[in-house]
């Protein structure tokens, strides 16, 4: 009778020793598993950030606009008749054709210009003749022309601006002063032809 108990003991360990075998080799798949999810995720995402990096590395500088248009005052144009001009080419025999429109910063403004408009025409076609053509159809010339005829047009109301393109001396930089915001706010072309 006493080797009886022994054998049913026996088969009843391995029972539980199988029971845990499996729930071992379960929680080793679970961790696989999860492990591999995690890994799976962190792989894809590595790429996208990389990808952004790559992006930013590559994207243009921002450009800084000015505040959105208040919805109640209306913009103010102000056309000035189309005008041609001898590009700075070599062998002079390439030109332009602008359509301007000037944007003001309020109606009254464009009374001002209106009586100016012969000295800002003759500004404007002289800063637009110190141009060739390759700058003038390079997007980065059109921005600069852009500034430069606000520059030369605010100049002639009496306003100074800043030309961002011009070096400063140390002595310049240090006379600046707090400028007037220019009436002319932007520079707007209706035609743009280059020949």
């Amino acid at each position: 009778m006493s080797a009886k108990p022994a054998e049913e003991s026996a088969p009843a360990e391995k029972p539980k020793s199988k029971k845990m075998l499996i729930i071992i080799i379960a929680a080793v798949v679970l961790l696989a598993l999860i492990g591999g999810g995690a890994a799976f995720f962190l792989m894809k995402k590595k790429p996208a950030d990389e990808e952004g990096q790559e992006e930013s590395a590559q994207a243009k500088p921002k450009v800084v606009h000015k505040a959105p248009p208040d919805p109640k005052k209306p913009p103010v144009y102000l056309p000035m008749e189309p005008m041609v001009a001898n590009l700075a080419d070599p062998g002079g025999g390439r030109f332009v054709q602008l359509g301007i429109t000037f944007k003001l910063d309020e109606a009254k403004t464009g009374d001002l210009v209106k009586q100016f408009m012969p000295s800002i025409r003759s500004a404007v076609l002289i800063a637009v003749s110190k141009r060739t053509a390759d700058e003038l159809l390079a997007p980065e010339g059109k921005e600069k022309l852009t500034r430069t005829i606000i520059r030369v047009a605010s100049e002639q109301l009496g306003y100074e601006v800043e030309d961002e393109d011009e070096e400063e001396s140390p002595a310049k930089k240090k006379k600046k002063r707090n400028l007037p915001p220019s009436p002319i706010e932007d520079v707007l072309y209706s035609s743009f032809i280059v020949q």
